[in-house]
């Protein structure tokens, strides 16, 4: 993955952080979903990742020096979800607040070292190599569970384009079951399934994400575009936690 180098600098920590995403995205009056499609825009240009192998033939082997996924852009998508739940309500307040919590993580582990922590396959490599990456309240797990929220946000999005008549319990549920659900516990689970009940209609969750004068037309596209972009993203940062062996993580 090759990086826009201006947008990848230790500095200026604080425009990394929820409020200061916030604060951007309401003096500019742009959707979430229109902001994301820049910042993804700007900073990131996906290449295939391929080594070679000893008889000369290519195949495709990642190797731990072939990632590079900003961090900043990470923590930018994770503050898009935090606001999406913000506009949902109290519904899933614990979902925001363990994405909130994991957010808070990575942004402190980014900062012992602004510059080598800008790339997010940096952290995970540093404590697989330390033996703390499945321990505790690590920075890895930490974006172990950011990744498959963002997994959810990016389902459930496909599902609202594709069908917006769609029940918004059965939206989410369907995208829960093929991206949390796998990886929760029992009690995790039963959680969600009562915060299922208390959800939005559709219609109203959809006129929530778009601006307030943007057709429906306007706001498919732009969820589309969304998709696009942030879909090789997660797929690279999948490759990363498959080869540290933190895909197959579980919570109790």
């Amino acid at each position: 993955m090759q990086v826009n180098k201006e947008e990848e600098g230790g500095g200026g920590g604080g425009e990394d952080t929820e409020v200061g995403i916030k604060k951007r995205r309401k003096m500019e009056r742009r959707s979430e979903i229109k902001s994301a499609i820049e910042e993804l825009s700007l900073m990131v240009k996906l290449k295939p990742v391929v080594t070679r192998a000893r008889n000369g033939d290519e195949k495709d082997e990642p190797r731990d020096d072939a990632f590079h996924v900003p961090t900043r852009l990470f923590l930018s998508l994770c503050g898009v979800i935090l606001e999406v739940l913000d506009k949902v309500g109290p519904t899933m307040a614990v979902l925001r607040l363990d994405i909130h919590q994991n957010v808070q993580r990575v942004e402190s582990f980014k900062e012992s070292d602004p510059s080598k922590y800008s790339n997010l396959a940096e952290m995970i490599k540093k404590e697989t190599g330390e033996g703390n990456a499945k321990k505790g309240n690590s920075c890895s797990k930490a974006i172990v569970w950011l990744t498959r929220s963002l997994d959810l946000m990016v389902a459930l999005l496909q599902r609202l384009a594709k069908d917006p008549g769609q029940k918004m319990e059965q939206a989410v549920e369907e995208s829960y079951n093929v991206t949390l659900k796998p990886w929760h516990g029992w009690i995790s689970s039963a959680a969600f399934k009562i915060a299922l009940q208390l959800l939005p209609e559709t219609k109203t969750f959809i006129n929530l994400l778009k601006t307030k004068d943007e057709s429906y037309e306007n706001f498919k596209e732009d969820t589309q575009t969304l998709i696009s972009l942030i879909s090789p993203v997660l797929e690279e940062i999948h490759c990363i936690l498959k080869l540290y062996g933190l895909d197959r993580l579980k919570s109790k």
